[in-house]
């Protein structure tokens, strides 16, 4: 057995202990057993290698158990619920902006975490220190698990009926704040140069997220399967990590120069963003994608990825259930690391045009691999997402480019910048317009409730096998080739 395929097993032990743990119980008994089970197996067979790499597996897959069990465990014993807090707090993300209040993300000098809601028009930003009254409640809704969903991040309790006072400013990293600043600076270049609503597609495009848009134009997002592009999790960041690289192929670069641009252009977007965890966690794997590329065998990224999966899970296990971004990061990257070398095989380099194949099939190939997470989630179905995909992706990175120079000249050479914002203001207004033309069928897209895990597991089941099917078929024909 090679030490690859030893580190992916072990790789995929600890992860396998994360996914049983996060759905389902597992009792110290159990722990103990298995414990014990791989000790004896050293114990009686330690010459056979084979056997000894089993005992591992086991230990990797209780220490992933154990690390999740430890998480949730903290979700036990919350007896703060209904009291009240009175005291100091800094903001320790920066403040998300709603339609009629903020969220702002509090710690105490304790280490606990709290979320406030706050009404009215009052500003907030990263590092203020408030004192706070409030009482401590379990953060609900109807909609999904957003008690879960904040957990993760170390966050137990809703700061309800808060009154707060701002008490100092600038009292966070110094560095991140920082990046916020710049961030902001350039979210205001373009709302300066670039009118509504387009404004807002550019905003989610260069700095991620899609609360610069419209209720109504967030629905046509998400009806024609395009919010992707506008999100920061490691969907949007994957597609954008293979198109810099065959942008930069496109330009002329050889396959490693190409690489150095993309890789660039990812770390610049993680920075533009403001450096959150989710586009760190997707920047790292777009840059293992990258990676693959450069050696020009997408296949050699396997152990990468799993391997940063699972050092992501050991920092954190509750992100494997409770955190979309990771799911979608992920499972991308691994439908683009399978699937795509297929249609690449039977599909592109039988029709070749114009690199257009090339970009709507990496696109097909992500969304099959994460289609299942989007239907748990969300429970909607784009019956047009292709179509929508194969009409707007090819000029992202075109809008992209253009957008990044409007806000570069924007600090070097203003009257410059305002020539690039004519320009990017053009595919902006294409972009809008087809995905508002296609939402407008009532056909574009299905609601699809009640969709279980169970069923997602179904669709990967399933979607592995037919993957080792055509790995079977495509070695019998090497060998007879041989």
């Amino acid at each position: 057995m090679s030490k690859s395929k030893i580190f992916l097993g072990l790789s995929l032990g600890f992860i396998g202990g994360v996914f049983w743990r996060s759905f389902s119980d597992f009792n110290f008994f159990w722990q103990y057993g298995l414990a014990i089970l791989a000790v004896i197996i050293l114990v009686i067979f330690w010459k056979n290698s084979k056997a000894a790499v089993v005992a591992l597996f086991i230990s990797f897959f209780i220490l992933g158990v154990g690390l999740t069990g430890n998480k949730l465990k903290k979700l036990e014993n919350l007896n703060l619920v209904g009291t009240e807090f009175n005291g100091r707090a800094t903001i320790i993300r920066e403040p998300e902006i709603k339609d009629q209040y903020q969220n702002l993300r509090v710690e105490t000098p304790e280490k606990n975490k709290f979320l406030i809601n706050v009404y009215g028009h009052a500003q907030y930003f990263y590092g203020d220190e408030l004192k706070i009254k409030c009482i401590l409640e379990i953060p609900q809704s109807e909609k999904f698990d957003y008690q879960m969903y904040l957990a993760k991040d170390g966050i137990f309790y809703l700061c309800s009926k808060a009154k707060i006072e701002i008490t100092a400013r600038d009292q966070g990293n110094r560095f991140y704040a920082a990046l916020l600043k710049v961030k902001n600076r350039l979210q205001k270049n373009i709302d300066k140069n670039i009118p509504a609503p387009q404004s807002g597609l550019l905003s989610g495009l260069l700095l991620g997220g899609d609360d610069k848009l419209s209720k109504e134009m967030q629905d046509n997002f998400s009806r024609t399967g395009m919010t992707h592009i506008v999100a920061v999790s490691g969907y949007n960041v994957t597609i954008i990590a293979e198109y810099l690289m065959l942008l930069g192929i496109g330009l002329g670069l050889w396959r490693k120069q190409a690489f150095w641009f993309a890789l660039a252009g990812i770390f610049l977007f993680v920075i533009l963003v403001g450096f959150p965890a989710s586009a760190a966690r997707a920047g790292i794997m777009g840059s293992l994608l990258l990676w693959a590329m450069k050696n020009g065998r997408l296949a050699n990224a396997r152990n990468a990825i799993v391997f940063s999966a699972g050092a992501m899970l050991l920092i954190n296990p509750m992100l494997l259930r409770y955190d979309i971004g990771f799911q979608l990061s992920f499972l991308a990257t691994l439908g683009i690391v399978y699937l795509y070398p297929i249609l690449e095989n039977y599909l592109i380099k039988k029709n070749r045009v114009f690199g257009i194949r090339e970009i709507v099939f990496l696109t097909i190939s992500a969304q099959i691999f994460v289609l299942p997470i989007i239907l748990l989630n969300f429970g909607k179905l784009s019956l047009i997402s292709s179509l929508a995909n194969l009409l707007v992706l090819p000029i992202i990175p075109l809008t992209m480019f253009l957008g990044f120079m409007l806000i570069v000249f924007q600090f070097i050479f203003p009257p410059l910048g305002t020539v690039f914002a004519w320009l990017v203001f053009m595919p902006l207004k294409y972009e809008m317009e087809i995905i508002k033309f296609l939402a407008s069928f009532k056909f574009s897209s299905v609601e699809i409730e009640n969709f279980s895990w169970m069923e997602v597991v179904a669709w990967y089941a399933i979607l592995f096998l037919i993957l080792y099917k055509f790995k079977k078929t495509k070695d019998k024909l090497t060998k007879r080739l041989a």
